[in-house]
């Protein structure tokens, strides 16, 4: 029903243009939506010197996602604040797990031949199973980019769903590597297959494609998780990854939830950046609300 779909290159870029112009977020109103950006982000790792103490320091980050001090001066001593989940390889999830034991964070893994999505489709479900396995709660799939460009929308439909089938209980996000979809029609038909094939989340990136999350590729998808809601009464979440780095991506990516989706998708359960060095960032700029000065990045360490 939706082979013939096209998506405006032009239009898209001039909306998204407007996101930070129409709308400022300053001083005590911008440390509100810095705290909601934190309970937003997937916590990553997933680097080859990867060890259980770095994913261990990761989880104690998680834990506790700003120094006491700051926590103090907001007046969020019994808050709870924690990050949205901690994104980590399979073979570190129970280290993950065992870490996050009692702190309500949930513990997200990639599976499925991250990061290519290339091996063998028997080897990626076994990915999925062994991780669910040890303990994730959520898997972050990668869909096989042949099937976009080709436009064989059948066979990623019965891969995305084979996939979900495979992660029981666990909530899957799909990635689409937008940055290889080459154009934003094929973002939103991927888009659009992915959440009928079950994915709780669409998500932009794996972080390690040549352009990752990017505004227009976003509008894109949450402007198909809108239709998708209209059309079936079906919620599904959206997480840009990759290249989210400052204050600044933070709070635009914000405004276009608020702006296209509206506040529910301004909550971790429909919202997640998926980030590694966003969260220091936002620390700085808390430390610069509550002080009037910004600390260098070594004060706000990740792991």
């Amino acid at each position: 029903m939706f082979e013939n779909m096209s998506v405006n290159l032009s239009a898209t870029e001039r909306r998204v243009s407007t996101l930070t112009t129409r709308r400022t977020v300053k001083k005590s109103w911008q440390a509100a939506w810095l705290i909601r950006a934190i309970e937003c982000i997937d916590l990553t790792t997933l680097a080859g010197d990867d060890t259980p103490g770095k994913v261990e320091r990761l989880c104690a980050k998680a834990r506790n996602p700003l120094r006491a001090d700051l926590v103090t001066a907001l007046g969020l001593e019994d808050y709870g604040l924690t990050t949205g989940a901690v994104c980590v390889y399979p073979m570190m999830v129970a280290t993950a797990v065992k870490a996050l034991q009692g702190s309500g964070v949930p513990v997200a893994s990639v599976a499925t031949g991250f990061p290519a999505g290339l091996t063998p489709m028997p080897q990626r479900l076994a990915e999925i199973t062994y991780a669910v396995g040890e303990g994730a709660d959520e898997i972050d799939i990668v869909i096989s980019r042949r099937h976009v460009l080709t436009g064989n929308w059948t066979a990623l439909y019965d891969e995305v769903r084979a996939m979900r089938e495979a992660c029981g209980e666990a909530h899957m996000k799909a990635i689409l590597a937008t940055g290889e979809l080459k154009t934003l029609s094929n973002v939103y038909k991927a888009s659009m297959v992915s959440m009928m094939a079950g994915a709780d989340f669409v998500k932009t990136s794996t972080g390690m494609e040549g352009v990752n999350a990017t505004l227009p590729v976003s509008l894109t998808m949450v402007r198909a998780v809108r239709d998708y809601l209209d059309l079936t009464g079906q919620i599904c979440g959206f997480k840009p990854a990759g290249g989210i780095r400052t204050t600044k991506d933070a709070i635009a990516w914000l405004i276009l939830m608020k702006e296209e989706l509206g506040n529910d998708w301004l909550k971790p359960d429909l919202f997640r950046f998926g980030a590694s060095s966003l969260l220091g960032d936002i620390e700085r700029q808390i430390e610069h609300n509550v002080t009037g000065r910004y600390a260098s990045a070594d004060h706000h360490g990740m792991a």
